[in-house]
């Protein structure tokens, strides 16, 4: 079954001159023009392509790759605003519209805006929205504290940063917990804290604990390996410093410092941290 809006294994089955055609299913032939055809592909050969509707409303495949697949939510660039709605850049050679109805602000060109991108039921057309909650699950997630997860952040509130988490749940990184750069926009992984009641996920950007201490430290031993011995970070460096190379808190940092040289695996000099052999 041919899924619109996402990838698919697709079997060459004729070649022509300006293209090569696949076996569509249900959709019948689809066409990969030349353009986007691997070298030295022939009839019989699978390929994976992403399919979905060109300027002319025929179903076509490309090799491109989109910034978000149906069902996926994304951050996306508006670069034009008509008479039905905002038109989004999803990285393909036709831009994905925002209809006016699903909309919740009126949109920009210019500015970046988290979008999901889903097939509307009535068009059959594959677009984006900006109302999130009819996409969001009902259901509890079957998620425990601990687990890792994929999230992107699509508001910044009193609280902190409101997150849709492996695209389907409603999820909170608080703000005291926060720390490096967060945006909204921004896809990073974080961690299930807490499973609330009714089904949102309070989320922490850190594993909890020792776990997370014992990661930090085999990743420090690693990198001051493979730099020779020697990194030009220590206790009394900028949050920001940390964070761009460990994508960690300082204070994290500091304790995980901490631990290893009481070790004696490092030692803490003035210009950085040294590893001990």
């Amino acid at each position: 079954m041919i899924k619109l809006g996402q990838y698919n294994t697709l079997t060459v089955v004729k070649q022509a001159d300006f293209g090569v055609f696949l076996d569509g299913d249900e959709f019948g032939n689809i066409l990969l023009p030349t353009r986007y055809v691997p070298e030295n592909t022939r009839v019989g050969d699978e390929l994976k392509v992403f399919i979905y509707f060109d300027s002319e409303d025929d179903i076509i495949a490309t090799t491109e790759t989109p910034l978000a697949q149906v069902g996926e939510f994304a951050s996306l660039r508006c670069v034009g605003v008509n008479s039905v709605g905002a038109f989004v850049d999803w990285g393909l050679s036709k831009d994905l519209l925002v209809p006016f109805s699903e909309q919740r602000t009126r949109m920009e060109e210019g500015k970046p805006y988290v979008v999901r991108v889903y097939t509307d039921k009535a068009s059959g057309r594959i677009v984006a929205s900006r109302k999130f909650n009819k996409f969001i699950s009902d259901e509890k997630p079957r998620l425990k504290a601990g687990d890792k997860v994929s999230v992107i952040i699509t508001d910044i509130t009193d609280l902190g940063f409101k997150c849709v988490v492996n695209n389907q749940h409603w999820g909170l990184i608080y703000r005291a917990e926060a720390f490096g750069k967060l945006f909204i926009g921004k896809k990073l992984s974080a961690f299930v804290k807490t499973v609330r009641d009714d089904g949102k996920l309070d989320l922490a950007l850190q594993k909890h604990g020792k776990a997370r201490v014992d990661d930090l430290s085999d990743k420090i031993l690693q990198i001051l390996d493979k730099k020779g011995g020697f990194l030009p970070l220590n206790d009394k460096s900028s949050p920001d410093a940390i964070f761009a190379l460990f994508r960690t808190s300082k204070a994290t940092f500091k304790k995980t410092l901490g631990g290893l040289y009481k070790q004696r695996k490092i030692r803490i000099e003035a210009d950085g941290i040294y590893r001990v052999k």
